[in-house]
């Protein structure tokens, strides 16, 4: 295949990748722009190996091995375990990043002048990004298995520590332009990537659970730069562009999280709620004493009853696996002719787009999936508001106490509807650790238990 030719098909796998993101923006050609993605990368592939001339053997067996794999843990992945596979997966974007980085700074390069110097630079800042990306995805991942505390690790001066750090990156940076043999450049290289694999430990250890969603679509923007950064490397225009994409899409894709948040990107990198201070939620005193307690039975006579039925899913659902019993509880409503939406708010769940995922797998019909700035409107005119497994979206301190640590925050505003009934495991707080004072209005119903267990319950008296 001529050189030529190639751009031209890489051309075409760019445009692919485009459709993809089109199509992945909406429920209903989810499917068709993900096949688009899949057919983009195929082509991608199947070019570089016939551009490469005598291509290793070695090369085949892990790209064998890399497929065989790659469709073992596609197919046994629990949808729940989404967000944490995300993550591992940024973690080898940036682990290829440094990877090609060491590669083609070791294969050496014939050029001279300004064009040695800028790709002495692309090669620096690609393996400073991968490795930031590589060791910030692991720590990532860990929060969200729970191998890690989800905690925020907050050391004294830790802006001033990732400061230092990356001064030290650019100090680095400088040596190892002006560095005289490739000895002394590999030395500098090694230094950036130990610096830059700490600055990416040490920048989302700092961050609690609670803002892993705008962590989560942080680390894709990275891995996206890392690509666009490879492919300045290796003069290749389709990594610039698939690199391009996914760096400035999840660069996007944080700032909807953030506007969901009503905080700054800066904030939660730099600041997070664990450290932003205030005062403390009008919840904290009560307890299940306070809360007017009911069981499944209870519940089914509520939704006998009701014209209308909203369903506000958290968290607490992924976790409890209840996505499969509340598509059915959904279809047993409406074939009572009961209206039934969904209420999604942009940060619920520990990936952006997470429940809607989990409602889709569960067959939940899309036209009843609203966000969250498309229920509130009609809150006030359901009968019953389910919230199961929700907390940190649903609290009306965000709104209504300014003290309050999460003050701000747009919500799902439940309480505005006749009678709420929230499905938890017992009263603890979400991830941003403020109590919340739903629990405790006189519209809402606590029903405790492991919501599978519950809607099961549901079910089965609604029958």
């Amino acid at each position: 295949m001529t050189e030529q030719m190639a751009h031209i098909v890489y051309l075409i796998a760019g445009v692919l990748f485009i459709f993809s993101l089109a199509g992945l923006a909406k429920q209903e050609t989810a499917r068709s722009g993900n096949l688009c993605g899949i057919i983009g990368m195929a082509i991608a592939i199947l070019v570089a190996m016939a551009m490469a001339s005598g291509l290793h053997s070695l090369v085949y067996a892990a790209i064998a091995l890399g497929a065989v794999l790659g469709a073992i843990v596609a197919s046994r992945v629990a949808m729940d375990k989404m967000p944490e596979l995300v993550a591992i997966l940024h973690s080898f974007v940036g682990l290829a990043a440094v990877l090609v980085g060491f590669a083609q700074f070791l294969k050496g390069d014939n050029s001279e002048g300004v064009e040695h110097l800028i790709h002495q630079i692309e090669t620096y800042v690609a393996i400073a990004i991968g490795a930031i990306t590589f060791t910030g995805s692991i720590i990532a991942w860990g929060k969200l298995s729970a191998t890690l505390s989800g905690k925020a690790l907050t050391l004294p001066g830790r802006n001033l520590i990732n400061l230092g750090m990356l001064v030290a990156i650019v100090y680095c940076g400088v040596k190892f332009c002006q560095a005289d043999t490739q000895e002394d450049q590999l030395l500098w290289l090694y230094w950036n990537t130990a610096i830059a694999c700490v600055l990416g430990v040490h920048l989302i250890v700092a961050i609690g659970g609670a803002d892993m969603p705008v962590v989560v679509s942080m680390l894709n923007s990275y891995s996206g730069w890392a690509a666009a950064s490879a492919g300045f490397m290796l003069s290749n225009n389709l990594l610039i562009i698939t690199g391009a994409l996914v760096g400035s899409s999840g660069a996007i894709l944080s700032y909807i999280m953030c506007r969901g948040m009503n905080r700054s990107f800066a904030n939660v990198i730099f600041g997070g709620i664990a450290s932003t201070g205030g005062g403390g939620s009008s919840g904290e005193s009560k307890g299940v004493e306070d809360c007017q307690v009911v069981q499944a039975t209870q519940v089914a006579d509520l939704l006998r009853q009701a014209k209308k039925v909203a369903i506000v899913p958290g968290y607490g659902m992924a976790v409890a696996r209840a996505q499969h019993g509340v598509s059915r509880l959904t279809q047993k409503l409406r074939d009572e002719d009961t209206e039934v939406y969904f209420g999604i708010h942009e940060v619920a769940g520990r990936l952006p787009g997470h429940m809607n995922v989990l409602l889709a797998e569960a067959d939940v019909p899309y036209d009843i999936v609203l966000g969250r700035e498309e229920i509130n409107p009609d809150l006030a005119e359901m009968d019953v508001v389910l919230v199961i497994g929700a907390n940190d979206i649903v609290n009306p301190d965000a709104l209504e106490n300014p003290e309050s640590p999460i003050a701000g925050m747009p919500q799902v505003e439940v309480w505005q509807s006749k009678t709420v009934v929230v499905f938890k495991r017992g009263m603890a707080t979400g991830y941003a650790g403020v109590a919340n004072p739903l629990f405790f209005k006189e519209n809402t119903r606590m029903c405790f238990g492991d919501a599978s267990d519950v809607v099961e319950e549901v079910l089965g008296a609604l029958d």
